[in-house]
């Protein structure tokens, strides 16, 4: 029999765990709820999990769903808690859990490594499966089993309860199916990007407001909930975090990167990352990725599809609007209006676990969907497609400022920025939207930046997908200094492409930036420029730029002008990757 599944949580919810006093379930006449701990061995710790276990009523047996809370939340918050409902109301087993480090669960915060929480939750998967009981004695004698202690198991949920389902998948074969949302692929990217291509051995530019927020959330849990046990404290130097974690984010605020730190820096971060394990994940994946993301953008989402794809792992994508950054529309999947039946992704997740928890010979849908913003209608806000589109359209960086369409149009002429010690660009107040504060539209003061800008557009543009730009620049400062031994003192620089309307005013898609730590200044780079889907309307203008600081990124050490020199035969590209409509 098809079941109706739920997909989603609300963003802030997902984030923080937004209502964290929301009270604890209640039974109904569709399911039970039973609050159950489970002491189990995570790493060199051992660990109580907190757990609300939602059975459905008049059920002998069923599939189950696990679930788990996003950064700050617990199995009570207004999402995750809804997660378990919905499914029980749906006729699945539903085992939803606080976090480690979270809710009334022990143990550190570990940024869902799967040797601590991916194997955590695997015991949970050894309670489904029969093998084991809660620390009451509960055992679960009514989830399908596949065979003798493998029960039928998806998972769901976003941002550290989407990367914990990667985290488990890859420890446990067991797991079915899972729907991971507006999660990362690789730390080091997320929280010190540098989208400079092939420079992944250089360290990227640290973005220290959205860290830091997480990092505070984290070593303040005493405030969010009080009397932790022992398990969950770790030093004075390093309350409530592993170890490891906290002296990332102390190397990463001290804004500097010696070359006997850069490794291990990056090493951690990458160890409890998708990006170190997916080699592992054999489980069907369903990719949801919000294109209003600045801490998880949709390059993330790529890179997991494609590695995925490439081994073989069955695997679909959707682009949805709304992520960490806002963008909840109209039509979207919203688990407080209880859209799933009539949202297009809350059908695809539908479909997704009809297909492996019930074992349905359903369709799942396309492999690549993604949300237009600018269709009215509901129904027709997604397209979709066999693949993200790839790069199609060239433009050329003219000297006088230009961004041309023909490599013969380019002025040859040179122009020069250079950085202040104090920020100069904006682009967004990472956390603005999360604490409910206006944000100023983003800017680029004048001296500091360069921009180079298109004629208007003769017909509608479509962009889907992430642009690329070749740059070279010349910065006899940056050249003297990027050798020093100490990667901070190497070039920063940040790309981004604006919409110019007839008027002047600029959007710049959802206030996405690419900072770029210049790999070796004497020579040219490739940057990738977030991920976007946008419409550039007939009339408009493209805009190009390439600033000396952004306020929600660490900068330049010292002041290092920058020249562009631009000839039709050596000039700057940018790469669009450009639909048909």
């Amino acid at each position: 029999m098809s079941r109706r599944v739920l997909g989603s949580c609300v963003p802030l919810a997902l984030l923080l765990g937004a209502t964290l006093g929301a009270p604890p379930a209640t039974a109904t006449s569709q399911y039970t709820v039973t609050a159950l701990k489970f002491t189990v061995q995570a790493g060199d710790r051992r660990c109580t999990i907190d757990a609300d276990l939602y059975r459905p009523s008049g059920v002998d047996r069923a599939p189950a769903v696990l679930a788990t809370n996003g950064f700050g939340g617990s199995k009570n918050d207004g999402s995750t808690d809804a997660i378990g409902k919905a499914f029980a109301e749906r006729g699945y087993v539903s085992l939803v859990y606080s976090g480690l480090g979270f809710g009334r669960s022990g143990c550190l915060i570990s940024l869902d490594d799967p040797a601590i929480d991916g194997a955590a939750a695997s015991r949970l998967i050894d309670f489904l499966g029969g093998k084991r009981s809660a620390d009451d004695g509960t055992t679960a004698d009514f989830v399908t089993l596949d065979s003798a202690g493998d029960p039928r198991v998806g998972m769901i949920g976003g941002s550290y309860g989407g990367a914990i389902q990667l985290a488990t998948a890859a420890v446990d074969h067991r797991v079915d199916a899972i729907v991971p949302m507006i999660t990362w692929h690789d730390l080091a990217y997320s929280l010190d990007p540098n989208n400079a291509v092939g420079a992944d051995s250089v360290p990227g530019v640290f973005k220290w407001q959205w860290t830091n927020g997480f990092y505070l959330i984290g070593e303040g849990q005493p405030l969010l909930q009080p009397s932790l046990e022992p398990s969950r404290i770790n030093s004075l130097a390093c309350l409530h975090f592993a170890t490891r974690a906290c002296d990332t984010v102390r190397t990463l605020n001290s804004g500097s990167y010696p070359a006997d730190r850069t490794a291990e820096l990056l090493s951690y971060a990458r160890s409890v990352s998708p990006v170190s394990y997916l080699s592992r994940v054999k489980a069907p994946t369903l990719l949801v990725q919000g294109q209003a993301d600045s801490l998880f953008n949709l390059n993330e989402a790529t890179a997991t599809y494609r590695a995925l794809k490439a081994q073989g792992t069955q695997t679909k994508m959707i682009w949805q609007n709304w992520g960490h950054s806002g963008g909840m529309a109209a039509g979207e999947l919203d688990l407080s209006r209880g859209n799933l039946e009539t949202s297009y992704v809350g059908r695809r997740i539908l479909a997704w676990f009809d297909r492996y928890l019930d074992r349905e010979n359903v369709d799942t849908g396309p492999a690549f969907a993604y949300y237009r913003d600018w269709i009215s209608d509901p129904d027709g806000t997604y397209a979709t497609a066999d693949a993200v589109p790839s790069l199609s359209r060239k433009l050329y960086l003219s000297g006088d400022g230009k961004l041309v369409d023909n490599r013969s149009k380019v002025v040859r002429g040179s122009r020069t920025y250079t950085n202040w010690l104090v920020p100069t660009s904006h682009s967004e107040s990472s956390l603005a939207g999360l604490i409910g504060l206006p944000d100023p539209a983003p800017y680029d003061t004048a001296g500091t930046h360069l921009g180079w800008t298109s004629e208007p557009l003769d017909r509608t543009t479509d962009v889907v997908g992430a642009p690329r730009a070749t740059l070279r620049v010349v910065s006899p400062k940056a050249e003297r200094t990027q050798d020093s031994g100490d990667a901070a003192d190497r070039l920063v620089l940040f790309a981004k492409l604006y919409d110019v309307a007839p008027d002047g005013s600029r959007t710049l898609v959802h206030r996405l930036v690419a900072p770029v730590r210049v790999p070796d200044v004497t020579k040219s780079f490739t940057v990738t420029l977030p991920g976007i889907v946008h419409r550039y309307e007939k009339g408009h203008r493209l805009r190009f730029v390439v600033a000396a600081s952004d306020g929600a990124y660490f900068g330049n050490r010292g002041i290092k002008p920058v020249t562009v020199v631009s000839a039709p035969e050596d000039t700057g590209v940018l790469q669009l990757p450009v639909t048909d409509g």
